[in-house]
């Protein structure tokens, strides 16, 4: 948890680079900052020439217009028009379809040479006790400006097996337009937002568009909960209770609790636990719900010029509201490290798939395109690129991170097996529309461990 708050460390500096940005400065891009970025430039030769080589790249990115899919392919059409010997495949799946075929691509004997990887337990280290993942000389990185931490999750005995692409922040996405047209305040309880809940909901509009049906946003709400109700040592304790097998403390059940309170009441949509991702964002994004539960990774709505301005222009955001009663702070807040890449160690192009990845890393890449277009805070240090023309949704999460007391970590169904992530998804849906009571999530989750 220590190595965490080295993000606020960096990311304080953000806010106030930015409030000394000059307004009347060129944007990079339109108005909005959509339009592509130059893409940096590398010591590659454009007239370079070599042996023709295909880098096949395997994404859970399958947006290749807006956001962080958007970016990536940037700096992949970067990298060919500067290595023209070079090509580059690109699959792209969204998140679970994606996870579905890595593990038949990992059963197989050939992988593609780059591909998206979590840097969280629940995902990485089985890929990297197989042996599946290429090691990656850490020394390269050294002036590459990764936030202190930000690596730990690709690592495993001291060597490196990823790259970090974000720092990843949860919250609530709300139509800050909705809510002044008819006088709601954003809550500062819990209480008052289940009230709220009632009060949109009696409008005949949906107060929270969740993404239930593919299960992991509702861990990452149980996350946040522990996080309100404990305050500290959130990740520390699920990692003792799953390596015990004793989820007993109080805290657990407190959130499980809440967790199917809030659904309960109608805090979600109706049929939440079917949801997929897309829709539950659309539903946000085309005016049916006044509120998202989705991270900072989403941040580019505010930039997005398929939704309608009314209500990009007026997105904002706020983290889970203090719980009555509980040690956590507004500041206590949950934040991780998660999605990146990994070369695989049986891709046809090993060494080409390397030099792509560093490419891509470098300060003047990821990180600047995807702060400078409002797509999500990157791992690495971004305040050399703060321009003065952030949209608010980036200001917020910035004064977020760096007013933070503490940060939750990596979420509860990441921190086991692949195995445990997959029972703690079904058993956190179970518990969320009241199919298992709080007590039976509970004994699910520590046989899950064992």
């Amino acid at each position: 948890m220590k190595k965490l708050f080295s993000l606020v460390l960096v990311l304080a500096m953000i806010l106030s680079l930015a409030a000394c940005g000059n307004k009347d400065d060129d944007k990079t891009g339109d108005d909005n900052g959509t339009s592509p970025t130059t893409a940096p430039d590398d010591s590659s030769d454009d007239d370079a020439t070599g042996e023709a080589v295909t880098i096949k790249v395997f994404t859970n990115l399958p947006d290749r217009t807006t956001g962080q899919g958007f970016v990536e392919q940037t700096l992949f059409d970067s990298y060919m028009a500067e290595n023209k010997n070079v090509k580059i495949e690109v699959e792209a799946l969204d998140d679970e379809a994606y996870k579905t075929k890595f593990k038949a691509y990992a059963a197989g004997t050939t992988m593609p040479d780059l591909v998206s990887v979590w840097g969280q337990p629940g995902f990485i280290d089985e890929v990297m006790d197989a042996g599946l993942l290429q090691e990656l000389n850490a020394a390269d990185y050294a002036d590459y400006g990764f936030i202190p931490g930000s690596l730990d999750g690709f690592s495993k005995d001291g060597k490196l097996y990823g790259l970090a692409r974000n720092t990843d922040v949860i919250g609530f996405y709300y139509n800050a337009k909705m809510f002044q047209d008819n006088g709601w305040t954003v809550p500062t309880t819990y209480t008052e937002l289940l009230a709220l809940a009632d009060t949109i909901n009696a409008k005949g509009i949906i107060p929270v568009a969740m993404d239930g049906g593919d299960k992991w946003p509702l861990y990452i709400y149980m996350t946040d909960l522990l996080q309100k109700i404990d305050g500290t040592g959130v990740m520390q304790k699920t990692a003792d209770a799953i390596a015990n097998a004793d989820f007993s403390d109080p805290s657990f059940k407190k959130a499980a609790e809440l967790l199917r309170e809030a659904a309960s009441k109608g805090l979600f949509q109706t049929g939440f636990e079917t949801t997929d991702y897309g829709t539950a964002k659309n539903l946000f994004t085309n005016g049916q719900s006044a509120m998202f539960y989705m991270g900072s990774w989403e941040m580019s709505m505010a930039t997005n010029q398929d939704i309608a301005p009314e209500i990009r222009d007026n997105i904002r955001v706020f983290t889970m509201p203090l719980i009555d009663g509980a040690q956590g702070k507004a500041t206590d807040i949950s934040a991780w490290n998660g999605g990146g890449y990994s070369v695989t160690a049986s891709g046809a192009q090993k060494e080409e798939a390397i030099k792509l990845l560093n490419y891509m890393f470098k300060p003047e890449g990821w990180t600047k395109l995807a702060w400078e277009n409002g797509v999500c805070m990157s791992a690495q240090d971004f305040s050399q690129f703060a321009t003065g023309n952030e949209t608010e949704v980036q200001k917020q999460f910035t004064e977020l991170v760096k007013s933070a007391t503490s940060l939750s970590g990596t979420p509860l169904g990441d921190m086991g097996t692949s195995e445990f992530k997959t029972q703690s998804s079904d058993l956190t849906q179970e518990v969320s529309i009241g199919v298992k009571t709080a007590d039976e999530y509970l004994q699910g989750l520590a046989g899950a461990s064992k």
